[in-house]
């Protein structure tokens, strides 16, 4: 196995947003793509990676490989590396993932594999009324507003509009969206959907914006929220955070 990338954005950002939701994580390496699927430690948030192999100068995988890392060490590693740097990744006879940066000089990191004994995560297979799409930005900001003043926030959509909102002990915050050339509402029905979720999880997120300027929102009434980021040809990242739900 032997990667190359020219531009290490996409990994380099994946990483650092994914290590702030999962520890410890698997890699699967294909003919296609280097995946992800991870459960945060409180079985809150599921974390869904795909790197494409079109988004890299060399990609020779001869078969399938799954590598496990400690994400807050390739972090670090990510961290060094240049806008303009080129990342090459391989795994060595000694069972490490050799990292390394080419720049105005050449830079090798050696990784160990760790051993992960949880069982692979599959996606779940949801249904979903409401599919939302909007520059990234504008969710950033709506989630940004509502963090002044709570700590879950509540998804609304009818048809033609989108709203954030957020009740604190004595404050509220209200953002409504319209539909419009950017923002994009489609509601199956009539009726309004709402679903309430952690502005934490939230938060580490939206941080997706730094892959993609758009962002696909889907919920449905007291189930999981699905934010996706992609840029086509390169990279998706979307993740599954679970409601909260109200005891009456």
């Amino acid at each position: 196995m032997r990667l190359t990338l020219a531009e290490p954005r996409y990994l380099k950002e994946s990483v650092t947003i994914i290590s702030d939701l999962v520890n410890e994580a698997r890699f699967k390496v294909s003919k296609d793509a280097i995946e992800l699927v991870a459960m945060d430690p409180a079985n809150v948030a599921m974390v869904i990676f795909k790197l494409l192999s079109s988004s890299f100068t060399e990609y020779d995988v001869k078969k399938d490989v799954e590598i496990a890392i400690n994400l807050s060490n390739l972090k670090q590693i990510m961290r060094r590396a240049k806008p303009d740097d080129m990342l090459t990744m391989e795994l060595d006879p000694e069972n490490k993932l050799r990292i390394q940066l080419k720049g105005d000089n050449l830079r090798t990191f050696n990784l160990p594999i760790i051993e992960l004994d949880e069982k692979e995560q599959k996606v779940p297979d949801l249904k979903f009324p409401v599919a939302i799409k909007l520059p990234s930005v504008i969710l950033n900001e709506a989630v940004e507003d509502v963090d002044v003043v709570a700590e879950s926030v509540t998804f609304i959509a009818e048809p033609k509009k989108f709203t954030i909102n957020a009740e604190g002990d004595l404050s509220q915050a209200n953002i409504e969206m319209k539909e419009s050339e950017n923002t994009k509402i489609k509601v199956d029905g009539d009726e309004k959907v709402k679903a309430k979720y952690s502005i934490e999880y939230l938060k580490k997120m939206i941080a997706g914006s730094k892959i993609a300027d758009e962002v696909s929102i889907y919920f449905n009434k007291d189930y999981p929220l699905k934010l996706e980021y992609k840029t086509v040809d390169k990279i998706m990242l979307s993740f599954i955070l679970a409601p909260r739900v109200e005891n009456e």
